[in-house]
């Protein structure tokens, strides 16, 4: 089923995808899928109305078009939002916002990146770390990082499909292995 909705979300996702290429917004239309999806994700009110089936179309679409202009202003945006909502798949929203912004980022030769560290990271080695994954990846890297305890020491980076695991709990791990063998 998650495989199906999937599916679904890269459909509407090229779908948007298309027409931000054919008229050179996909930057524009992007910023407001993500902050239709960000009301989407923070507002539990407006989602429980949204996808409740008690609800009238007529009283959803009602609620939709008052947020639509703060949120999204373009056509292109707010079309795919009502239609969404009128064939009952507007709680694909994140899983679409996810499948445009991958598009995007392959577009543009972009990659994103998950930085975990036992402890927060200084801008010096967060750039030095970026650094490193565009080498390895040849994109430009969009990074966010993380912090996790239960590292004790080095980092993990998760950056387009590749995992570098250069934490003090690994390398621990590995030694473990060879004493045991």
């Amino acid at each position: 089923m998650a495989a199906l909705a999937g599916s679904i979300a890269r459909r509407y996702a090229r779908a948007l995808f298309a027409i931000g290429v054919d008229q050179r917004q996909l930057r524009g239309l992007g910023k407001q899928l993500e902050a239709l999806t960000a009301l989407w994700n923070e507002a539990t009110e407006i989602r429980q109305s949204l996808s409740n089936p008690i609800f009238k179309s007529s009283q959803k679409r009602a609620i939709l078009q008052g947020l639509m202009p703060r949120v999204a202003p373009t056509r292109e945006v707010q079309s795919l939002a009502f239609l969404l909502l009128e064939r009952g798949r507007i709680a694909a929203l994140p899983a679409i916002a996810r499948a445009y912004q991958e598009m995007c980022d392959d577009k543009l030769g972009r990659a994103r990146a998950t930085v975990k560290s036992a402890r927060p990271l200084d801008v010096a080695t967060q750039a030095e770390i970026r650094q490193v994954l565009e080498r390895r990846t040849g994109r430009s890297v969009i990074m966010t990082t993380e912090v996790d305890p239960s590292l004790v020491g080095g980092i993990v980076a998760q950056v387009a499909g590749l995992v570098l695991d250069g934490s003090l709990r690994a390398r621990l791990g590995a030694l473990s292995s060879k004493i045991l063998n």
